[in-house]
């Protein structure tokens, strides 16, 4: 079914201008003739007199036509907007207009309202969560401290509602914390504190600050890095690495192998592979969202905030990251990075 013909605004205008400028010349021209032809030439008027009377006339006429077709459509965008003013992100308008302008406004309206949308749920979803996440710890911290008040507690006890107690104060530390990161990254368009450095001894560094967790479960590396100057921010990307290296520990088997390769080729390329239980594919394209974990088993290790934090960051390089996955796989991630020129 073909699409009806849009013309610019403009092109109705100049149509609109000459039809004016013909039926007036003509009408007047043909009232002219008339009179002179029925009526005594003592009554007959001038010309220019009939221009003006047929051009108020047919002036208005366009203006009230013009009105219907140009500044209505004006009128329900205008509505339109003020529903999205106040808060109703759920209005579209319907591009039906011969006038290309006003499909091309009613299009980019459309896809306003439908982001605003989305951005609202996300937002109510974020502060949900939040909620949730930071109640979760501190309801924790707050039970185990009033267990600590019984005085007949034995000192074994004692100890271990102190660790529980810790263990969810560096929970809720770890989730402030990557709240702010995100917070901060996803309000700023350039990386800040740009220097060059050597990507593979980062990468070194952040495998070895992990060691106490990779050695409780005995997790062995193959581990292959070119040298790499990189430029860019070195902590937010220390941040990356830590996190991914940090997955990869949580989610192998006791005495697994993780492992982690950067190659230099046209672009930068890291890889880090485990030997999980993988990610289905259904899963795969949320890993990304705010706290959103795909392994319910491990939830109490993490706040589903790093994932979203490492794309955010890549994203400010201008890298990517991608994965590849399945049950019983393993996943591996795969970050690229535009090479230093």
């Amino acid at each position: 079914m073909g699409h009806k013909p849009r013309l610019g605004i403009r092109w109705y205008f100049v149509f609109y201008v000459f039809v004016i400028l013909c039926v007036t010349v003509g009408g007047a021209a043909g009232l002219t003739w008339l009179l002179n032809r029925f009526i005594t030439e003592s009554l007959v008027l001038p010309v220019f007199f009939w221009i003006i009377l047929l051009s108020i006339v047919i002036g208005g006429s366009i203006t009230t036509f013009l009105s219907s077709k140009v500044l209505a459509p004006l009128t329900s965008l205008r509505k339109a907007m003020s529903r999205v003013a106040g808060g109703d992100f759920s209005v579209r308008l319907e591009q039906k207009s011969r006038i290309s302008e006003i499909n091309d406004i009613y299009a980019d309206f459309n896809l306003m309202a439908r982001e605003l949308s989305v951005t609202e749920t996300l937002q109510s979803d974020f502060v949900s969560n939040v909620s949730h996440e930071i109640k979760t710890p501190i309801n924790a911290i707050e039970g185990y401290a009033m267990l600590l008040q019984d005085k007949q507690l034995s000192a074994e006890e004692r100890a271990e509602y102190v660790d529980k107690i810790l263990f969810n104060t560096r929970r809720l530390s770890g989730l402030v914390g990557n709240i702010l990161l995100l917070s901060k990254v996803e309000n700023q368009a350039i990386l800040p504190e740009l220097r060059e450095y050597r990507l593979d001894e980062q990468i070194r560094c952040a495998i070895l600050a992990l060691e106490p967790k990779w050695t409780e479960k005995e997790i062995e590396f193959d581990v292959e890095l070119e040298p790499v100057t990189y430029c860019g921010s070195e902590p937010l990307m220390l941040h990356v690495w830590s996190n991914l290296i940090d997955n990869a520990i949580k989610y192998s088997p006791q005495g697994g192998m993780v492992h982690i390769r950067l190659t230099a080729g046209q672009d930068l390329e890291f890889q880090i592979q485990d030997e999980g239980i993988g990610i289905p594919k259904d899963k795969q394209a949320h890993i990304f969202d705010k706290f959103y974990q795909a392994d319910g088993s491990h939830k109490s290790e993490g706040n589903g905030l790093g994932l979203a934090l490492v794309r955010r960051i890549l994203d400010l390089c201008g890298g990517n990251i991608r994965i590849e996955s399945g049950p019983g796989k393993g996943s591996c991630f795969i970050v690229s990075l535009p090479e230093n020129r």
